[in-house]
């Protein structure tokens, strides 16, 4: 972080990095290859075989999670490949030198990481005054936030030690990146929750029982303020006494996707399923079907054609 006489003062989160892992952090002279150039010739192999060029083929990375993986996979392609010179490959020597090798602390230092941060009881977290969610269970806990790329990559400590747990797309301010997955018992959104069918009579047992079609169907029925919907659940459940409760089911879902729910309309679906082999595509009566004549013919009107 500084020279003093030319000499290079190390960071101390960089020392205590290296005491971590049991290293020792050395420092090169900057513009000189012979002080580092192993370094810089495993950055020059890499950079060919990854960065996108007419090379290889690639145009770009769609996410830096991309180019993880694919630095991962550049790593097992390389180690796995004997080595001229001393005719093994990298992971056979690794072996064989694991013997003289200090072991790892099994927890990585949190320089590592990234930024340490509190998980708040709506599982999210701050980073760069945005929110960032995070799965259930973590509520309360210490997290790391670490930008990679374009992505946020938080990780927490789990029973196999740190991992990472959540991965966002950076954000700005008055945007928050929440993932509707990480709330399961809450519905996606921040409309007003729709209830569910909990049924009070038998009538409404058997009604329901008929399927996901029938719960669909009353739904979008009440949803659209639909009369006599009792007598037509009635009437659904007599059907299905008769025709099967698999028929029923499937015209009760087309009606409700086409917003069908008059006194003839189920019966009518049920016919013209037995009919056809297939179902077609769903015609939904709004104002762009409309069965009326329209007024095209009144701009004719003060026009040499229309006299």
């Amino acid at each position: 972080m500084d020279h003093v006489a030319g000499i290079p003062v190390r960071h101390p989160e960089m020392v205590a990095l290296g005491r971590h892992y049991g290293c020792k952090v050395q420092t090169c002279v900057p513009f000189d290859p012979e002080s580092k150039g192993g370094v810089e010739a495993t950055v020059k192999i890499a950079k060919a075989d990854l960065v996108p060029s007419d090379a290889n083929l690639l145009p770009a990375y769609r996410s830096f999670g991309e180019l993880e993986e694919a630095c991962r996979q550049f790593c097992d392609r390389v180690n796995a490949r004997v080595h001229r010179e001393t005719a093994a490959a990298p992971l056979a020597r690794l072996a064989a030198e694991r013997e003289m090798l200090h072991p790892l602390p099994d927890q990585p230092h949190a320089l590592a990481l990234g930024d340490e941060r509190l998980v708040g009881d709506d599982q999210t977290v701050r980073f760069g005054s945005v929110r960032y969610s995070t799965p259930p269970g973590h509520a309360g806990t210490r997290v790391w936030c670490r930008a990679a790329g374009e992505e946020l990559v938080i990780t927490a400590r789990t029973g196999r030690g740190a991992a990472e747990i959540a991965r966002h797309r950076l954000s700005v301010p008055g945007s928050p990146q929440i993932c509707d997955e990480h709330y399961p018992g809450h519905p996606g959104g921040n409309g007003p929750r729709q209830p569910r069918p909990r049924p009070r009579t038998e009538a409404e047992a058997a009604f329901l029982a008929i399927g996901d079609g029938a719960q669909r169907w009353l739904a979008e029925a009440a949803a659209c303020g639909a009369a006599r919907i009792r007598s037509k659940m009635a009437r659904a459940v007599e059907l299905a006494a008769v025709v099967g409760a698999g028929r029923v089911d499937a015209a009760l879902g087309l009606a409700a996707i086409a917003g069908r729910f008059a006194d003839g309309d189920l019966a009518s679906i049920i016919d013209h399923l037995a009919a056809e082999l297939e179902i077609g595509g769903v015609v939904v009566a709004d104002e762009a079907h409309s069965a009326q004549p329209g007024t095209s013919g009144w701009a004719r009107l003060g026009t040499e054609a229309g006299r």
